[in-house]
C-alpha cells in the first residue's frame, strides 16, 4: 500500500509561530533556586537527612506493625501442641533475636553521612525503640508458650527437683 502523500517541513513558515506569547504561568526569569545553587543544595541535603530519619523511624516501629498479624496467626494456630503452632511459636521467638543481631546493618542506610553507619551510637533512639518492639514480639511468643503449657510456671513443674523432708512422726 503506497501513499503519495508527503509532508515537506522545509516549506513551513516558522516566523508566524515565533511571535506567539508564552503560555500562562511561564516565566523566562530565572527561578530563585537557580540564583542561589548553594542554598538549594543545603535545602536538598536537609530534606534528604529528614527523609532518612523518617525512614529510620519507620524501620524502628516495623516489628510493632507486624504484631496484629502475628497475634492472629497465634490465635488461628490453636492452643494445642501441634507442628503448625510450634512452627509459628518458634518463628515468633527466633525473629526478635535475629532482628536485634542485625540491627546495625539494618539501620546503616539511614545513618547520617557525618557518622559511622555501623556504630551503636548512630540513631540511638530509633535503635532503642527497635529493641523495645522486638522485646514486645518476644513477650507475645513467650505468652503463647505459657498458654500452651510449654513454660514451667507452676509448682507441679518442679516436683522432680524438690527434696522430700523427714516426716514429723516416727513409726516404730
Amino acid at each position: 500500500m503506497s501513499s503519495d502523500f508527503q509532508l515537506d517541513y522545509a516549506s513551513l513558515d516558522r516566523s508566524r509561530w515565533r511571535n506567539l506569547p508564552p503560555p500562562p504561568g511561564f516565566s523566562i526569569q530565572p527561578t530563585s533556586s537557580e540564583k542561589h545553587p548553594a542554598k538549594q543544595a543545603n535545602k536538598v541535603a536537609a530534606s534528604y537527612a529528614a527523609l532518612k530519619e523518617k525512614r529510620a523511624w519507620d524501620l524502628a516501629i516495623s516489628p510493632a506493625k507486624s504484631l496484629p498479624m502475628q497475634a492472629f496467626m497465634l490465635y488461628m494456630s490453636g492452643g494445642g501442641v501441634q507442628i503448625f503452632s510450634m512452627g509459628i511459636v518458634f518463628m515468633l521467638l527466633l525473629t526478635p533475636f535475629k532482628n536485634v543481631a542485625g540491627m546495625n546493618a539494618a539501620f546503616a542506610p539511614f545513618a547520617p553521612a557525618s557518622s559511622n553507619s555501623t556504630s551503636w551510637n548512630t540513631l540511638p533512639l530509633q535503635k532503642l525503640v527497635y529493641v523495645a518492639c522486638n522485646l514486645l514480639t518476644l513477650s507475645v511468643g513467650l505468652w503463647k508458650c505459657r498458654s500452651m503449657g510449654l513454660l514451667p510456671t507452676g509448682t507441679g513443674d518442679w516436683l522432680a527437683f524438690e527434696t522430700r523432708g523427714q516426716p514429723p512422726e516416727i513409726s516404730l
